[in-house]
């Protein structure tokens, strides 16, 4: 497209078909981001390189950066309690942040508490997961949430996908099924972490209630089996207790150690 440095593409995919929506010649948010991660100031560069510079000119090569950087991006959910808080194509999201350590777990745990959606280290996990979303990975996550102390709540489907793969969970009933039920587990504060992945249209009954719920009585709530995976490894990572607090400045220290960034 002629486009010299920076340009942030937005796509979509449908069907196995990429659609181009729209190209932005401009640096996107993620790119202070990675900057901070990498020790390299990428707007420096892209602008030195429209104002004719080469790339070949920096001498950056490929290198490990010794540390791992998880970002996050923060919604501003808490201020319109009605609105159900699932992501979907439209931009929602009011800022990121970032969450730098020395394992991806921690890096993720540090993101979360930063994005304001603190971790819990104990009490009891809701898990309430549509069909298509139980496999491995949601038995693996549970699993981990259960060696480490946690109390595992479920609803029927969930549940009985779990005692499939050996895993405890006490059964809690959905909204229409039964009192007390998810809402009031949430709202008497016996529930510490909500993981629901949204059903979608095909749902005959609309779970956005529990996701309001979390909002509404300011529980972490988590909306992919993939988080879920991550925050039971980040909550691991913090309870071992070895969460050095370092500077900025000392993770560059570590990564200058290496070659000059790619």
């Amino acid at each position: 497209m002629g486009v010299v440095a920076l340009m942030n593409s937005q796509y979509a995919i449908c069907r196995d078909m990429v659609y181009v929506l729209k190209p932005n010649p401009l640096a996107s948010r993620t790119v202070p981001i990675v900057s901070k991660v990498c020790c390299l100031s990428i707007a420096r560069v892209a602008t030195e390189i429209m104002l004719g510079k080469k790339l070949s000119d920096f001498g950056l090569r490929d290198r490990k950066v010794p540390y791992y950087g998880v970002k996050e991006s923060v919604f501003p959910f808490n201020m319109f309690p009605e609105v159900d808080p699932v992501l979907g194509p439209e931009m929602r999201s009011t800022g990121e942040v970032l969450g730098i350590a020395d394992s991806y777990g921690l890096a993720f745990f540090k993101a979360q508490d930063a994005a304001k959606s603190r971790l819990p280290l104990e009490g009891t996990v809701l898990l309430t997961v549509c069909e298509r979303d139980r496999g491995e990975p949601l038995a693996r996550a549970a699993r981990r949430f259960a060696e480490l102390g946690f109390r595992l709540f479920a609803t029927v489907g969930t549940r009985a996908f779990l005692q499939g793969h050996g895993i405890a969970a006490e059964p809690t009933p959905k909204l229409h099924e039964a009192r007390p039920n998810i809402a009031d587990a949430i709202a008497n504060g016996d529930i510490q972490l909500v993981v629901n992945t949204p059903a979608g249209k095909t749902s005959a009954r609309d779970d956005s209630y529990i996701r309001k719920a979390a909002v509404k009585y300011k529980v972490p709530y988590i909306t992919t089996v993939a988080a879920a995976v991550a925050a039971a490894e980040g909550i691991a990572a913090r309870l071992k207790g070895d969460a050095q607090i370092k500077s900025l400045q000392e993770y560059h220290a570590e990564a200058a150690g290496q070659s000059p960034a790619a």
